[in-house]
C-alpha cells in the first residue's frame, strides 16, 4: 500500500483508488480531491481499511466491490468508477440499494480490445506460438509443407457471440480480412450491422455448429455463466477455432480443454480468465491453446482514455453532474 497517504483535508473530497490508475486519470483527480492509492499489491484488509470515508472509490475488475465494501466506505460515498467495461466485480444491486451510482469505460477500449481478439484468431489458426517456440527452440530443421497448417481465416464463417460495441469492431475488423460470411448471436438485432457488413443474426446453437471461427464478446451476467458449456462446444467443427476476449466465466474452460485435447476443435485463443490470475492446469497443457494475461484492452491511448473517462466521471458526480457512462 502506497506509504505517502496523508489527511484527507476539510474541504476536498476523497477518492480511493483501490490500486493504481494512470497518471492521466491521476492527474485530473489530484487537482480537486484527496487521492489515496491501494497500489498493485493491496490486500482486501487494506482496501478496505483504506476507502473508510470515500465519497468516490476507483476499482477494476480484480476488486469486488460489494455490500462489505460500500459499508466500510460510509454513506458519504457517491460513486464506484471501474477501470473497465465489464462490471461483473460489481454488485449493482448493493451499490443501488446504498445509492450509489456505477460507471464503466465502454468505446474507449474498443478497438484496442477488438485487435487483439483479431490477433488471436491468427495466432490460434495459423499455430504462430507453437511455430515461434519450435524455431527459438531449435526444433525448426527444414521446411515441411504440412507442418504448422492450420484453418485459413479468408473464406471462414465467422460467429460473433455478442454484437456489441466491441464484437461489432471485431466483425468489422475481421470483414477486412475476407471472411465469407458474418453471423451473430445477440439479445436483439442489429439492423445497422446487419446492412454494413452483410451480418445475419441467428441462435447460438446454429453459429455454433455453422461457423468456422466462434468469438465472444458477451458481458458476464447470470444469464451468461458457463453459457459456452460443453453441449455448445460439442456442435463445432473439428477444424473450428474459439477466441474469448470477453468474461471467462461466460466459458466452461474444462469442458474446453477436453474438446482440444481430444481433438474435437482445432484451437483457441484466450485473454480471460473465470478465477484470474489463476488459469486450469487442464488449460496450460491444453494444444493449440493461445493464451494470454487479460491484455485486451493494453494498449497506451485505450488505457489512458480509459483513465480519463473514470476521473470524468468521479469529478461530474461529485460536482452534483450526471455520470458520463453510467451502468446503474
Amino acid at each position: 500500500m502506497d506509504e505517502s497517504l496523508q489527511a484527507v483535508s476539510d474541504d476536498r473530497p476523497l477518492v480511493v483508488i483501490a490500486r493504481v490508475l494512470l497518471d492521466s486519470g491521476l492527474a485530473l483527480l489530484s487537482e480537486r480531491c484527496e487521492v489515496r492509492s491501494g497500489g498493485l499489491h493491496a490486500t482486501r484488509a487494506q482496501i478496505l481499511s483504506l476507502v473508510r470515508g470515500a465519497a468516490a472509490i476507483v476499482s477494476d475488475a480484480s476488486v469486488s466491490v460489494d455490500a462489505e465494501l460500500l459499508a466500510s466506505c460510509g454513506p458519504q460515498l457517491q460513486i464506484v468508477a471501474n477501470f473497465a467495461v465489464g462490471y461483473d466485480n460489481v454488485d449493482l444491486g448493493a451499490c443501488a440499494g446504498a445509492g450509489v451510482l456505477v460507471t464503466n469505460t465502454p468505446g474507449v477500449l474498443s478497438s484496442a480490445t477488438a485487435e487483439l481478439a483479431v490477433a488471436l484468431t491468427l495466432a490460434a489458426a495459423r499455430g504462430i506460438f507453437d511455430a515461434a517456440a519450435d524455431l527459438r527452440a531449435g526444433r525448426w530443421r527444414h521446411w515441411d509443407p504440412s507442418a504448422y497448417a492450420g484453418p485459413q481465416v479468408a473464406g471462414s464463417v465467422l460467429g460473433v457471440v455478442g454484437m456489441g460495441r466491441i464484437g461489432t469492431e471485431y466483425a468489422r475488423m475481421m470483414k477486412g480480412l475476407a471472411v465469407r460470411q458474418i453471423l451473430y448471436a445477440s439479445r436483439s438485432a442489429k439492423p445497422e450491422v446487419e446492412r454494413e457488413l452483410q451480418a445475419s443474426q441467428v441462435e447460438l446453437a446454429e453459429l455454433m455448429s455453422a461457423a468456422d471461427i466462434v468469438s465472444l464478446h458477451t458481458p458476464a451476467t447470470a444469464e451468461t455463466h458457463q453459457l459456452i458449456d460443453a453441449q455448445m462446444l460439442s456442435l463445432m467443427k473439428p477444424s473450428a477455432i474459439l477466441i474469448n476476449t470477453s468474461r471467462g466465466s461466460v466459458l466452461d474452460e474444462l469442458a474446453l480443454a477436453a474438446a482440444l485435447s481430444e481433438g474435437r476443435i482445432w484451437g483457441a485463443g484466450l485473454d480471460v480468465f473465470e478465477r484470474e490470475p489463476s488459469v486450469p492446469d487442464e488449460l496450460l497443457s491444453a494444444p493449440r491453446a493461445v493464451l494470454l494475461p487479460h491484455i485486451g484492452s493494453a494498449t497506451a491511448r485505450a488505457r489512458n482514455e480509459m483513465a480519463v473517462l473514470v476521473a470524468r466521471n468521479v469529478l461530474s458526480v461529485l460536482d452534483g453532474g450526471e455520470a458520463l457512462t453510467p451502468v446503474c
